[in-house]
């Protein structure tokens, strides 16, 4: 029986460095294997620790739980209050993760108690930064700033590189909620160089990534979404393949790719990123599956998107503006108008800051601008229009710029109203201005939109050979994305576009007139364009009536004059 023991023991204890030098190399599900069959009474708080984060970092949220709590007890009853003080901040971030918010209220509270009254250590920069996140929750944002700065300074007192970082990442956070978009975003690269540098340990640097990530997008910065989100991924890719982050940083790469016309690849990453989150990160997958059914909904799938739509309000996501949408090309439009009407008016307005409910609320906003003006209600999209401009006015001063995803949306959706409105002098500077920023911003797909509005008030302005180049510039765009649609409509309207020559001279006799001006006889203009020469010589009189001139050298002065040469 001794012997038996004694195998037990030595066996624990090599399964236990086996793991311990599994988690030295980040391999977390060499880690997990190795502890998850062990005896638990032969298991000490930090061998349950480690198991802990290893089963989190493969995904196995419910048993990161019961590993971690059985940590905190062990500390708690070994009399270490640091320890078990962290464990239960650990405890209240998954729990918080999992939607199981009194759970996390109460492990929050016991981490206070054990860490409030030691002797300043780094474990109570994560009470600081809760207690900076309540602070800007509840709008008192100098409160939050000076918690964020006692956790900078707890952090760097006790040589924490992570946490001093993640008190940068807090600052930032604060500054952006109080509407000071420029310094915050600023701040957030900051924090973001230090993960990118790799100057964190991995978990703090896949933290750092989906916080910045999240950001990035709320404050309507698309431009450093892209890069962060390229950063982000080949960091995952780094990692080994249990990779927790790996799915939450994928939903920011799917909305870049989304916007930046890389459908294909953007619906392969909403699904990969739906296989990674569910069932433990519900509302990340909700996400993609209402990016993806935004995607279907543009390529004609209307089935499929509203399957899509469906699961992401399932899963807690609201699936406006892209169901109005929806319901629109479905021919209901009523209905659309009803259910963003009702969106509307459960929307606060947007965050004071950068938060999501601003360019959200645009969203909505420039949609119902799109379902009143098909419904002929042009007070209802001039009003949607008025609040767009008013909110990219106030955006400008807090980004300290006018080339935004808010201003495209502005501008785009008041040159819609102004042309339906028959306001071309004022639709035109609008349109123009949109497809320039969605253009710089790369997205193409609104901006073969606008080129679509804009062909239109070219033809109404005279212009059909500007109305021609914008079709075809959008029908070449949609045609690449698979938008087939709105392919069909580009290549409908093209083929009823004329050109419309000086004069009113139709095509044929402008290459006469060409061929004239080029010093031809009938004969040889004959030849050229495969025609008799009786046919040469009546467009010829066709011509000279046309253009009330009688000889040919008048006709070449025209010609040369008007640009026909």
């Amino acid at each position: 029986m001794a012997e038996q023991i004694t195998g037990r023991d030595q066996a624990v204890d090599q399964a236990i460095e086996q793991a311990r030098d599994a988690v030295a190399r980040e391999a977390w599900a060499e880690a997990y294997a190795a502890l998850r069959e062990l005896d638990h009474d032969r298991m000490s708080p930090d061998d349950f620790a480690v198991l802990a984060d290893a089963a989190w970092w493969t995904s196995r949220v419910e048993e990161s739980i019961t590993a971690r709590t059985k940590a905190y007890s062990g500390y708690v009853a070994a009399g270490a209050a640091r320890r078990a003080g962290f464990s239960a901040w650990m405890l209240f971030y998954e729990f918080q993760l999992a939607g199981r918010m009194a759970a996390a209220a109460g492990w929050l509270r016991r981490a206070r108690q054990h860490l409030s009254n030691e002797p300043e250590c780094v474990e109570q920069c994560y009470l600081a930064w809760v207690e900076a996140e309540e602070a800007q929750r509840r709008g008192a944002f100098e409160e939050a700033m000076s918690c964020a700065r006692r956790m900078a300074g707890i952090a760097r007192r006790c040589g924490s590189p992570d946490l001093l970082t993640m008190s940068t990442q807090a600052q930032a956070s604060v500054l952006l909620a109080e509407g000071r978009i420029a310094g915050g975003l600023a701040l957030l690269d900051d924090a973001m160089c230090s993960a990118m540098a790799g100057e964190l340990s991995s978990f703090f640097t896949g933290w750092i990534y989906c916080l910045g990530l999240q950001q990035c997008m709320a404050s309507a910065d698309l431009e450093r979404a892209a890069e962060w989100t390229d950063a982000a991924m080949a960091w995952c890719a780094s990692m080994p393949e249990e990779n927790n982050f790996r799915g939450l940083c994928r939903v920011h790469r799917v909305e870049v790719l989304e916007l930046s016309g890389e459908w294909s690849r953007a619906a392969t990453e909403a699904a990969l990123t739906c296989k990674e989150l569910l069932p433990y990160e519900a509302r990340a997958a909700a996400e993609a599956f209402y990016l993806t059914g935004g995607i279907q909904r543009r390529r004609g799938e209307l089935a499929a998107a509203e399957a899509s739509y469906d699961r992401a309000h399932e899963l807690g996501r609201d699936p406006q503006p892209g169901l109005a949408l929806l319901r629109l090309a479905q021919g209901k439009a009523d209905s659309s108008a009803a259910a963003l009407r009702l969106a509307l008016a459960a929307d606060d307005g947007g965050d004071a800051g950068g938060g999501p409910g601003r360019l959200e609320r645009c969203r909505l906003l420039a949609a119902q601008a799109e379902v009143s003006l098909a419904l002929g209600r042009l007070d209802q999209a001039r009003t949607a229009v008025d609040e767009l401009e008013s909110a990219a006015r106030e955006w400008q001063q807090l980004r300290e710029s006018e080339t935004t995803v808010l201003h495209a949306i502005a501008a785009a959706a008041g040159g819609a109203v102004a042309f339906a409105e028959r306001d071309l002098e004022g639709a035109l500077p609008l349109l123009h201005r949109a497809l320039s920023l969605w253009l710089d911003l790369g997205v193409p797909y609104e901006a073969a939109q606008v080129r679509m509005t804009l062909a239109a008030a070219d033809r109404a302005a005279g212009d059909d050979e500007g109305a021609r180049l914008e079709l075809r510039a959008a029908r070449a765009v949609f045609e690449r994305l698979g938008a087939v649609p709105d392919e069909r409509r580009a290549a409908a309207l093209l083929n009823t576009v004329r050109h419309r020559f000086p004069g009113e001279l139709t095509e044929r006799e402008v290459q006469v007139l060409r061929l004239v001006a080029a010093g031809r006889t009938n004969r040889s203009i004959a030849s050229e364009l495969v025609i008799s020469e009786h046919t040469v010589a009546r467009h010829l009189n066709n011509i000279f009536a046309k253009l009330d001139v009688s000889s040919r050298a008048a006709a070449t002065a025209y010609a040369c004059t008007h640009g026909l040469a």
